[in-house]
């Protein structure tokens, strides 16, 4: 079955050379455990990439003034760098690989400007969502001197393979044969500074990363192709020093080694600046075999198979439906249920092994299974009268009985002698357990009442543990409260508790139903939730924002993995007001799927 997990992957006893920092940068990677690999050292690297980012300079004037000290000609101090530029000696402005300093502002043919090689408009949300003197717009990493209409040129146009100078390649650009390295190691600081606004998959073509679906394997080419040059070495020791004035204080990681890119999403291997490089691994797992489909429901079926081997270690599992690719399930376990099915379909599963150096196994064998049928929209999974609790009985206490369709109901802290539209359970500090049934939960009909005296009230309403709502009583004890908690549609087997949030006041509940789960979602649908962003992050206020409309449950965890909050998203914003400055992880779910987040709070 599929599992949660804090960190995707867990790659161990890989022969990975061995990852010392030099004595100059020790101090700043102090925190750093480098004998982690893949996104466990990613999220590592991110907490002081985010944390010395002390310095948040301007757009206007910060980043001229800063790329005039950092991306100077090494060979004439009056001249900045243009990234893309190749010729001097041409006759052709656009192509200048170097120009006066001084000669800022946006005027083509003598001057340069700023280009944002991870393209202000491609993140998502664009790097400007907090406006322009704010990162990420603002993040000098990313933003290169370049002759004006040089950068108009290149646009927001994605990354593409090629070779020779930089140019347009069918609507893509390659950036030249000179700055490729430069911008694979800028877009990999994008994605571990700012996280899913700046993936990798945004921004260039080419086929996704066997370990992680958001890194492009051509910048993990380019970045062991083209090693670090001086102008990169020299940005990255000028922002890394906080005593120079335009310094943003923190640094990128792959400029100080680029084998931290191997160590983390395999591929190519890069050099290693802090020791020798361990020779590359070219072996494939072998493929997995005995694949077997079961248990259907009418969005899910039960995948196993029989485990891959490989000279390394395997680190995941990909799984294609209908030929093609689904999702890689991000653990070594060999079993894995496949949601967000339609309904009475017949589909097709195939699996393959992925190692640490993004070496894929053939296809094991296919095979298929059909959904069963959904459940008729509005019909009730479960209702209940309470005709069946037992005798009468004035004190509290914990009651269990059989419900009308024929589950075992529990109640903490209740009476049984009171009555509403009929037979009623009261609770005063205590909750209601419904059975578990396997049908879901589209929405929730109850009628409560306050017994004797007391005040406006709500209990707290957890399908699966997780709050999905409210359902309120009043303080008046004449008046009855049907309420109906619509969209919670959440699937599969479930467990419902009403959980009463005062300690005092009695409340009779009364005639409670809920609609089977009739959101069957399309393959496409089912993914979708790993598109979802949060911004600002980092975040400086009380509240993130979420692109997505739907319900979300969410939990916040600390880095070693306590549960500090969790709730529901509301306007789709999540508050994070108790939390103190740090890194965090926070987990979504719409009750389909779920997905985690790396948050930072500053």
């Amino acid at each position: 079955m599929k599992h949660f997990y804090f960190f995707f992957l867990l790659i161990s006893g890989l022969s990975f050379a061995q990852l010392t920092p030099p004595t100059a940068l020790q101090d700043y990677y102090s925190g750093v455990d480098f004998n982690k690999t893949g996104t466990d050292l990613f999220d590592d690297l991110a907490i002081p990439t985010a944390s010395k980012h002390s310095n948040y300079l301007s757009y206007t004037p910060g980043i001229w003034n800063a790329s005039k000290e950092t991306d100077l000609d090494p060979t004439n101090s009056n001249s900045v760098v243009l990234i893309y530029g190749y010729s001097d000696t041409d006759g052709n402005y656009v192509t200048d690989r170097t120009r006066d300093k001084d000669e800022t502002g946006g005027t083509a043919g003598s001057h340069w400007n700023r280009e944002h090689t991870f393209p202000n408009s491609l993140g998502s949300p664009s790097l400007d969502s907090n406006g322009d003197n704010n990162p990420p717009y603002a993040d000098a990493h990313n933003l290169r001197p370049s002759d004006v209409t040089m950068n108009s040129n290149r646009g927001n146009k994605k990354f593409i393979t090629g070779s020779g100078n930089a140019q347009d390649i069918s609507g893509s650009w390659y950036p030249g044969d000179e700055w490729k390295g430069d911008v694979a190691r800028i877009i990999m600081y994008m994605y571990l500074r700012y996280g899913d606004q700046c993936k990798p998959s945004y921004v260039a073509n080419g086929t996704a990363n066997a370990i992680d679906a958001d890194m492009i394997n051509l910048l993990l080419d380019w970045n062991a192709e083209d090693p670090v040059s001086t102008i990169e070495d020299n940005r990255n020791t000028y922002h890394g020093n906080t005593s120079n004035t335009y310094a943003q204080g923190n640094r990128n990681p792959f400029i100080d080694n680029p084998y931290l890119a191997t160590v983390i999403w395999g591929g190519t291997a890069a050099e290693n600046r802090w020791g020798d490089t361990a020779d590359p691994d070219t072996e494939a797992p072998t493929t997995p075999t005995n694949l077997t489909a079961s248990n259907p429901t009418s969005s899910t079926v039960d995948l196993a198979w029989t485990a891959s081997t490989d000279n390394e270690a395997v680190v995941t599992y990909n799984i294609y439906i209908d030929g093609n690719y689904y999702v890689a399930t991000n653990s070594t376990a060999t079993t894995f249920t496949v949601t967000g099915l339609s309904a009475e379909t017949t589909y097709q599963f195939a699996v393959l092994a992925v190692d640490a150096a993004s070496n894929t196994s053939t296809l094991s064998n296919s095979v298929t299974e059909t959904t069963l049928e959904a459940p008729a929209s509005g019909d009730n999974c479960l209702s209940e009268t309470f005709e069946n609790i037992p005798t009468n009985a004035s004190n509290y206490a914990e009651r269990t009985w059989t419900g009308d369709d024929g589950g075992t109901w529990t109640s903490t802290d209740a009476r049984t002698d009171q009555t509403l539209n009929s037979r009623t359970i009261c609770i005063r500090n205590g909750n209601l357990t419904a059975p578990t049934i396997t049908g879901g939960i589209g929405s929730l009909t109850v009628t409560t009442q306050l017994t004797f005296s007391g005040s406006d009230g709500t209990f707290d309403v957890l399908v699966n543990g997780n709050s999905v709502g409210s359902i309120p009583y009043s303080g008046d004890n004449t008046s009855a409260t049907t309420t109906t908690i619509t969209d919670i549609n959440i699937e599969g087997s479930i467990s419902l508790v009403l959980d009463n949030q005062s300690t005092s006041n009695r409340v009779r509940i009364d005639d409670l139903s809920w609609t089977c789960y009739n959101g069957s979602l399309s393959t496409s649908d089912a993914i979708g939730l790993s598109n979802i962003n949060i911004y600002p992050n980092p975040v400086s206020g009380d509240s993130i924002s979420i692109n997505s409309n739907e319900n979300l449950s969410f939990e916040i965890y600390n880095m070693l993995g306590k549960l500090l909050n969790e709730g529901k998203t509301i306007n789709k914003t999540i508050s994070i007001q108790t939390l103190n400055s740090g890194i965090y992880i926070l987990k979504l779910s719409n009750g389909v799927q779920s997905i985690t987040k790396r948050l930072i709070k500053e």
